[in-house]
């Protein structure tokens, strides 16, 4: 069928007309077109740059859940998942026309003891990591993640993970493979070492601080903050009674994590939108943390560039433009206002379209 659109692009604001034929977006009138949305906003599909399909609340789900997640992302206009790690072999959904596309970065790549139970490759001889990050860049579509720091329950607290001269040789192994890579980071003592070794990305990013910033600067690091995420920190301080540096720890980060990431951002880091779906965070919700990165300082516009035509330019995928994959999201009132961006009137993925069915 031959499809047609007609409303106001974002970021430029002008007037579009875009035909689809065979799930292609064409710049040039299609005869017999059917107008399937006309007179609203018509945006590239919704990018969740940091969305783990494959877990859930309680660590790893069955494949068939893993499917119903990446549906629930679909519905809610997240046609492309950044997946920051996953147990879960989601590969053949790439033969499926109706669940978004997933950039894997394979398994989290930790030391034993210092991620969460089953999730991760547990390292015994951290010498080894290099092969490790090799392997998962091959298996990959184009991104490694490590668990740069978590709690060591010897110290009582968050620590590192890996020394510096192994961080570098990993990260040069995984860029020898045409991978790139990014870490789990919430303390400010990991950073340092990663960012040194030229790491592509931080997750999280809580213990971001002043010295820090001009190193990403520096390395031209990127961020993606999962701000909803970090709403769960008071809550795994108060479980952590057994080590009370740690709770405090996390407390601190989290009040002080928006003035950082904040700073961060004034500073030209770039940020990208990611929600950290798949643990204590529903799946579904990026537009949730647009609305975070708002709160960080970031205009209407840049927060919604951060889930849409920013970070597909960043993961090299296409956006809107002649000859792309025609996935889009078309809204009847202007998605940078608080609350339209979570209810799409259209989605439209490889030419199909959806509709959300709840308001």
């Amino acid at each position: 069928m031959r499809l047609h659109l007609r409303g106001i692009g974002l970021p430029d604001g002008e007037p579009v007309d875009w035909w689809i034929v065979d799930g292609v977006l064409s710049a040039e009138p299609v005869a017999d077109a059917q107008t399937v949305f006309a007179g609203g906003w018509i945006i590239p599909g919704l990018v969740d740059a940091h969305c783990h399909v494959g877990l859930g609340p309680h660590g790893i789900v069955e494949f068939d859940e893993a499917v119903e997640q990446a549906e629930i992302e679909r519905d809610a206009g997240a046609l492309l998942l950044r997946d920051a790690g996953s147990p879960v072999d989601t590969r053949s959904f790439d033969d499926r026309d109706d669940l978004p596309r997933i950039i894997r970065a394979g398994r989290h790549l930790a030391r034993p003891k210092r991620y969460g139970h089953g999730i991760a490759i547990d390292i015994e001889d951290e010498s080894q990591l290099p092969e490790y990050v090799a392997q998962q860049a091959r298996w990959g579509d184009g991104w490694v993640k490590l668990v740069g720091d978590w709690i060591d329950r010897g110290v009582g607290d968050l620590a590192p993970l890996w020394s510096d001269d192994v961080l570098t040789a990993a990260i040069d192994a995984a860029h020898a493979n045409g991978a790139r890579v990014t870490a789990h980071v919430f303390g400010e003592d990991a950073l340092p070492g990663l960012i040194r070794a030229g790491i592509d990305c931080i997750e999280h990013g809580t213990g971001i601080t002043e010295d820090i910033i001009p190193l990403m600067l520096e390395h031209g690091t990127a961020l993606v903050p999962t701000l909803i995420n970090i709403e769960n920190f008071p809550g795994i301080a108060a479980g952590a009674t057994k080590y009370p540096t740690y709770a405090k720890h996390m407390q601190d980060l989290y009040a002080s994590c928006r003035d950082r990431v904040g700073a961060a951002r004034e500073a030209g880091v770039p940020i990208y939108a990611g929600t950290d779906a798949g643990g204590f965070v529903a799946h579904g919700r990026i537009a949730d943390e647009v609305e975070a990165l708002r709160g960080v300082g970031m205009s209407a516009t840049e927060a919604l560039g951060a889930a849409s035509w920013g970070a597909r330019e960043w993961l090299g995928r296409p956006a809107l433009a002649h000859g792309a994959p025609a996935d889009l999201i078309c809204y009847s009132a202007d998605p940078r206002d608080p609350g339209v961006l979570a209810h799409p009137d259209l989605v439209m993925l490889r030419g199909q379209v959806y509709r959300k069915l709840t308001a």
